[in-house]
């Protein structure tokens, strides 16, 4: 009996509606993740 152990897999970058990055994972088996990021910049730009 095998175990199987999921690789994540960087499937792309995004920014949402809020401003946030969003990051997008998958496994060869076909599970997914979406993982998001508070962006905190310096507002003096």
């Amino acid at each position: 009996m095998s175990e199987h152990v999921h690789v994540r897999l960087n499937q792309g970058l995004g920014v949402s509606e809020n401003g946030e990055l969003v990051e997008h994972l998958s496994c060869r088996c076909g599970a997914t993740w979406t993982k998001s990021y508070q962006v905190q910049g310096d507002d003096s730009e």
